[in-house]
């Protein structure tokens, strides 16, 4: 009896002119994301799941290819802090960044009234498991300040206006977007409740 498989038949196929479409654009509850918003910072429980046996980790930015990294990390490295909580059922922490925020918010032209949302994908690079975003694919919630100093928050997110006329990146640009070497251009943040220490990307 003639399989399934043989059944199929070749046919000729490119990628060319396919574009992927983004993953913002669709329910990703469970997929792992990083928050900026109020001048904190704090990922999401798929980042925290996936990383069960993680509780320090380092931030990387590389200002070229805008470009931030999470990387796991022991305690006693330097720039090291927790993303998780201490004490009780894991959950993120919501960390105060004022001046790393401050920095990054300048660097991408981001209204800091604003919640910026990056998701993220999982990758395996020179044997480390990291999480890598794309500071430039954000879903941006406005921040409306009403009568009486109360902040409204929008449920609806705002695209970049680059967006709106595709669908997302074409096949080959979207291959290369996940190509990573880790330490190359970035720098590494250690995030303090005060503000931040920064050092360079070979120390």
């Amino acid at each position: 009896m003639e399989t399934e498989e043989k059944r199929m038949q070749e046919e000729p196929f490119s990628y060319d002119g396919y574009q992927v479409v983004r993953g913002e654009f669709f329910a990703h509850t469970f997929e792992p994301s990083i928050t900026f918003c109020d001048s904190k910072v704090y990922v999401n429980m798929a980042c925290l799941n996936r990383m069960p046996d993680v509780e320090y980790i380092q931030i990387l930015i590389n200002q070229q290819t805008k470009k931030l990294v999470v990387r796991p990390c022991r305690e006693d490295e330097k720039d090291s802090f927790r993303w998780c909580s201490s004490t009780g059922r894991r959950r993120p922490r919501q960390i105060t960044c004022r001046i790393f925020y401050a920095k990054l918010a300048e660097m991408m032209r981001w209204n800091p009234m604003y919640r910026y949302k990056l998701l993220g994908k999982w990758i395996t690079a020179n044997s480390e498991q990291l999480y890598i975003f794309d500071l430039t694919a954000t879903e941006v919630y406005q921040r409306i300040r009403q009568e009486g100093g109360k902040v409204k928050n929008s449920r609806t997110p705002v695209f970049p206006s680059e967006w709106q006329n595709q669908f997302g990146l074409p096949v080959e640009e979207h291959r290369r977007q996940l190509q990573i070497n880790i330490f190359d251009g970035y720098t590494v943040f250690g995030i303090k409740d005060a503000g931040i220490q920064e050092r360079g990307d070979h120390e």
